[in-house]
Order: C-alpha cells, then structure tokens, then sequence
C-alpha cells in the first residue's frame, strides 16, 4: 500500500504562484508514475502533469504535462523526500480546482482510470 498527502493549496491572485507537494510513504518502491490531478467544481477530473521514473539513477525522470498548463506549472520529483511537487506560475481563475496526487505501480501513461493510489487533494482557489 502505498498513501499519499497533498499540502500547499490555498488563495492565491491571478498571476500569482503556488507549489503543490505530495509526500508518499508506504511501499513507495513499486510507485513507477506520479502524477497530479484537479478537479474544478462540476467538472470531472482531469489529468495535470505526471512524472515517469528513470528506473535507476542513469535516467532522468520524464514528465508530461496538460496543453492547459504547459509553459506555467512544473511537476519534479524529490526522491530523497519521496515527495513530488507541482510548481504553478501564471496561475488563473480557471485554474482553481482541488488538486489530487496519485500513484501507478506500472509504467502507463497516467491515465485516471489507471491509477493505483489516491491523496485526499488540496484546494487552490486563485482569484481574479
């Protein structure tokens, strides 16, 4: 089992900035794929970002991002921490949603459906 818990949500103004993280704890050696996910009021939940593991220390992470946040938010990986981060810049109302970190023991493409491991998400509220 692997748990996870979201921190750094909060009110922010547009433009302005926030850093997400997810601490993990459990049997974080099986997590292949982190990612971060947001679901805004009447809206399903949509993926944001996620971060694939190198595997060893001879490959970088990759990550892939949403076209909506590409360019403003920054998904990294602390692995010392076994904690992941979302850095959001050029934050906008529309970005307001709670935030979910979630966990894959298998390499897949972060895909909701496919996803082993849920936090209990942060709210971001980001005001005009």
């Amino acid at each position: 089992q692997v748990q996870l818990v979201e921190s750094g949500g909060g009110l922010v103004q547009a433009g302005g900035s926030l850093r997400l993280a997810c601490a993990a704890s459990g049997s974080i050696f099986s997590i292949n794929v982190m990612g971060w996910y947001r679901q805004a009021p009447g809206l399903q939940r949509e993926l944001v970002a996620t971060i694939t593991t190198g595997g060893s220390t001879n490959y970088a992470d990759s990550t892939y991002y949403a076209d909506s946040v590409k360019g403003r938010f920054t998904a990294a990986r602390d692995s010392a921490e076994h904690t992941v981060y979302l850095q959001m810049n050029s934050l906008k109302p529309e970005d307001t949603a709670v935030y979910y970190c979630a966990a894959d023991r298998k390499v897949r493409s972060g895909a909701i459906k496919d996803m082993d491991y849920w936090g209990k998400g942060t709210l971001v509220t980001v005001s005009s």
